[in-house]
């Protein structure tokens, strides 16, 4: 039966695990308790403990070799299993020669050291270990001084303190068991004090007990009385089986919990003394061999040449503990860079070299993954107004809110400028939805900034990692999806959909376009005529600019505008239009007197609010083309209007200077009256959609919204003016709520400058 996958990916192995460990931790309890109460012909029973122990722990591993892990831990636990069944055999021959036990067996020995080669073989090839060949060869060196020497000494002392009745096949197995036993503590103690392994340190520790086991178990099998020898010889295979039991155990309890961060390197410092050791303790054993038969001249060189050897040692050892020094403080250093290297200095979040490599480590181990890219709207005109020092204080803040709001998992990065984005851990768009939700009502309060209290909003975009996707391609279509977000009003979010990537090619495109059709002239001014309901006479006009594009032909404003605004063309658009019309405006009064419409309305986006020349910009075109500021009205609309304290000063400075203002489309966006009182206002248009609404038996709402506006506008001294009107019913029902003004194809469509010349002398509406 398979194991249930876990979110990563790979299967998450069921919780529990403990049968083997507990299986073989009552074999050890059962072995000793037979030492304390055996029989000298029982001993079938003390060697019953170690197959059992074996099989667990061999059990244990193969249960953990079965679920599908990243291929070099899966290689590693198959080993790991290969091991247990030597060990095993092991056991199981030790049983069955229990009653025929003689000391150290070359039977037991030849799967013994089967298994410690393989052991020693695993641990030499631990997954996620990266060393250079440099490296290598001094590991190897290191392990040969070692090896020599522990060979030395166990063979001497198999030779010395074996009984007399040893064989030579007993003899050499038990020197070649302890240096193996040797080795693979060695080799177990500087994996388990390893930082870069993928198998659980944890687990690799517990296995040190199995190196311990097999040398004390060797020297006792040698040096031993009866008693240590048989408690040895029947525990020492328990508490492998343990060992190995136990190990397997924790590394499946750290396959259930999430990916921890790398560690520092743990000090290896008395790894890297072991070859001294090993020469100091062959030394001794020189000393001890000799000085048995030396005289007192042999003796004094012997003592001189150990003096020169210990100081030659000594020295190494200085030098070893100044490259020590240095390598660490080296070590910091380049810890140092790469945390700079991977963070951004004013907010202290991972930076876009971080995400992007978090996020392909997360598509390559085929984990889900999803990119929310956020983007600050309009933050330049912060910048802009209130300096650099105040614009990192936000982005602070931002920081640490986005922080703040990041569940388990989630990685928030600054990815430069005013961007940021989250790395979620999921595939599905409803938690990435949510998460994007989460992240801009974080954003929604408003920031405190030296003495300012600032709202801002915010657009994102969610990306969803797609197998065989790039890092760079998730985070390009988190990017489209804000743009999308932008267009479709800011301060939300989108989901990604590859129909976005072509309406951004799209776009793209036709930003080129309009660029060079602004500057070829390929765009003009029409220009809707406002009328006195009441007179008939033309009172104004609104200029509204066209594109005729010379291959696509018209271009309706429904398509390039909201792309001038998405890619900033707006400002010198708007520029233009401004200029021509009040330039237009100027001629007809030079040219018609008196017979000329008192002003020109001219439509302003939020982003030309938002530069900070906006207002010396008006004030300008007024003085070249000889304008008062009462002959220009320019409409905003009301979602401008609560845009931001920016915005509303750039309005009050256009009022102030005589410019008028209209609230274009009103009724709906967020009106209000305590907008209408704070905002300086002069001209409400109400909307084309309540004008639609006022016929004969249309909706009462929309009836009563209409009138209500009316009814507000003269009380709050302000021109009503009547969008959209189609037919004579409208006009006159307009008319009877009190609207003085209005517009629509009714009366006369967008024409151009030389055919509104034309409708000035003319009398187009009959009241």
């Amino acid at each position: 039966m398979s194991e249930p996958e876990n979110a990563g990916g790979f299967p998450r192995p069921r919780s529990g695990g403990l049968a083997p460990v507990l299986v073989s931790a009552g074999a050890i309890l059962v072995v000793v308790a037979w030492l304390l109460v055996r029989g000298d012909d029982e001993l079938f029973f003390g060697y019953l403990g170690g197959p059992i122990a074996m099989a667990a722990g061999t059990y244990a591993c193969l249960r953990i070799a079965r679920v599908r892990l990243p291929r070099p831990v899966h290689a590693f636990w198959r080993r790991m299993t290969l091991v247990g069944v030597f060990l095993l055999i092991a056991a199981v021959v030790a049983l069955l020669r229990a009653n025929n036990n003689t000391g150290l067996s070359l039977h037991v020995a030849l799967p013994t050291l089967a298994g410690l080669g393989l052991l020693i073989f695993t641990f030499l090839t631990l997954p996620g270990r990266q060393t250079t060949p440099v490296a290598l060869l001094r590991a190897l060196l290191d392990g040969l001084t070692v090896a020599v020497a522990s060979a030395l000494i166990f063979w001497y002392v198999v030779f010395d303190l074996a009984p007399a009745d040893t064989s030579m096949a007993a003899r050499l197995v038990a020197a070649v068991v302890g240096v193996g036993g040797v080795l693979l503590l060695v080799t177990v103690g500087k994996a388990a004090a390893a930082p870069d392994t993928a198998v659980d340190g944890t687990a690799l520790r517990v296995l040190t007990a199995a190196p311990i086991a097999c040398v004390a178990a060797t020297i006792l099998m040698i040096a031993g009385d009866d008693r240590s020898r048989m408690a040895l010889s029947v525990l020492v295979l328990p508490i492998v089986g343990t060992a190995l039991a136990v190990s397997a155990y924790l590394q499946r309890r750290a396959l259930q919990r999430p990916a921890a961060p790398p560690t520092p390197a743990s000090n290896r410092s008395l790894f890297n003394l072991l070859p001294f050791v090993a020469v100091a303790a062959t030394t001794g054993l020189v000393i001890s061999v000799s000085a048995q038969d030396m005289n007192a001249r042999q003796r004094t060189v012997v003592i001189g040449a150990l003096l020169i050897a210990g100081c030659v040692v000594a020295r190494q050892l200085l030098s070893l503990r100044e490259n020590t020094l240095a390598l660490r403080g080296i070590r910091h250093q380049q810890a140092e860079l790469e945390r700079l290297a991977l963070s951004d200095n004013l907010t202290g979040l991972p930076n876009r070299a971080r995400f992007t490599v978090a996020l392909a480590e997360r598509i390559d181990a085929a984990e889900p993954a999803a990119a929310l890219l956020i983007d600050i709207d309009d933050f330049k005109m912060i910048n802009d107004t209130l300096g650099p020092a105040a614009g990192d204080q936000m982005l602070f803040q931002v920081a640490q809110r986005l922080r703040a709001q990041c569940t388990a998992g989630e990685m928030p990065v600054r990815l430069g400028g005013d961007e940021f984005a989250v790395l979620l851990p999921t595939d599905d768009p409803a938690a990435a939805e949510s998460a994007a939700g989460r992240a801009l009502q974080a954003l929604a309060d408003p920031f405190t900034v030296g003495e300012q209290h600032l709202l801002v909003h915010a657009s994102a975009g969610i990306a969803i990692a797609e197998p065989g996707a790039t890092a760079d391609e998730v985070l390009r279509n988190a990017d489209i999806a804000m743009y999308a977000a932008k267009e479709a009003g800011k301060a939300s979010w989108a989901r990604f959909e590859p129909r976005m990537r072509q309406d951004m090619v799209n776009h793209a495109m036709l930003a080129g376009e309009l660029r060079n059709g602004i500057a070829r002239g390929e765009l003009r001014l029409l220009y809707q005529p406002i009328y006195d309901l009441v007179t008939g006479r033309l009172h104004g006009a609104e200029a509204l600019v066209r594109w005729q594009h010379p291959e696509r032909g018209f271009v309706s404003p429904a398509d390039f505008i909201p792309v001038a605004e998405r890619t900033g063309l707006i400002v010198p658009l708007g520029a233009w239009v401004l200029r021509e019309a009040c330039s237009q405006l100027a001629r007809w009064r030079a040219t018609y007197g008196d017979r000329t419409v008192e002003s020109v309305n001219v439509n302003v986006a939020v982003r030309q609010l938002r530069e900070v020349g906006f207002v010396d910009e008006v004030a300008a075109v007024l003085s070249e083309t000889g304008l008062s500021p009462r002959n220009l009205i320019i409409e905003v609309t009301e979602s401008s209007v609560v845009d931001g304290w920016q915005v509303r000063e750039t309005l009050r400075a256009l009022h102030e200077m005589g410019v008028h203002l209209a609230l274009d489309d009103f009724g709906t966006g967020q009106s209000s009256l305590s907008l209408l009182r704070a905002f300086p206002v002069d001209v409400l248009k109400l909307d084309k959609s309540f004008v639609d609404g006022i016929a004969e038996g249309a909706d009462r709402g929309r009836l009563a919204v209409a009138a209500a506006v009316a009814q507000l506008a003269e009380h709050l001294q302000l021109k009503a003016v009547a969008e959209g009107i189609e037919n004579q019913e409208q006009l006159n029902r307009l008319r009877d709520m009190g609207y003085r003004y209005g517009q629509g194809f009714f009366m006369s469509r967008p024409v151009p400058a030389d055919d509104y010349a034309a409708l000035m002398a003319a009398d187009p509406v009959r009241a």
